[in-house]
């Protein structure tokens, strides 16, 4: 089985959104089934007592194996500490066991479905964080993961199954800007997403960010609180 959901934000909400009584259908999952973040994890985020505490309930205490891309809001020089590992196919950070980070550009097969992953977004709220203690400048791709990114969709046939994302494409923003009233000025990243929905051939494309559930026309999807299963 597959779960997943939006920004949990570290201690915010990891332990109201993952408990039994808001997600009972893990009493029947195994480390071996899966719950995905779509960013903003947050649990690496100055490796103090409470990361320390939520990561071990989460590797300990759950029965399934947390996935997560990275968002925006998060500890990025301690996410690259990490030593870069393979998994299923693509590059991650093992943050323990039973919790991966799964990095930006990677095609990764779970469960017999290809899942192209790619974190990162930028932050609106930046002019308020400081730099290297709330606010990494890494939270933005770098010119090497785009290349990365595109390099592993060719050797797929730009074919997989599922996309999950932080932040979206340009023409999907354009639509959040008119549903939820958002005036975001378009990045680099909203580009690049754009030049992959164009030739991509995918089911689903989930991302979070905007705090929001909501479906959208072209297969995609913006998650934060609800758990959804992956058929």
């Amino acid at each position: 089985m597959i779960y997943i959901t939006g920004d949990v934000h570290g201690s915010i909400s990891i332990g109201k959104r993952l408990n039994t009584r808001s997600f009972p259908q893990q009493k029947s999952m195994t480390k071996n089934d899966y719950v995905i973040i779509a960013g903003d994890f947050g649990l690496v985020w100055n490796n103090d007592k409470e990361d320390l505490y939520w990561r071990k309930w989460l590797n300990k205490e759950k029965n399934f194996t947390t996935l997560f891309i990275d968002g925006n809001h998060e500890n990025h020089d301690l996410l690259d500490a990490y030593p870069v590992e393979e998994w299923n196919g693509g590059k991650v950070h093992k943050i323990n066991d039973s919790i991966i980070h799964l990095m930006r550009g990677q095609v990764f097969e779970i469960e017999g479905k290809l899942f192209f992953t790619f974190g990162g977004a930028d932050s609106h709220d930046k002019e308020h964080r400081r730099e290297g203690i709330s606010w990494w400048s890494r939270e933005m791709p770098s010119y090497a993961e785009y290349e990365e990114g595109l390099i592993n969709l060719d050797r797929h046939r730009w074919m997989v199954d599922y996309v999950i994302t932080h932040t979206c494409s340009s023409g999907t923003m354009e639509r959040i800007g008119e549903r939820l009233g958002l005036n975001y000025d378009l990045d680099q990243t909203h580009r690049y997403f754009a030049e992959i929905e164009e030739k991509l051939e995918y089911k689903k494309w989930f991302f979070g960010h905007f705090h929001a559930d909501m479906e959208f026309l072209n297969n995609q999807r913006l998650i934060y609180t609800d758990m959804l299963q992956l058929q």
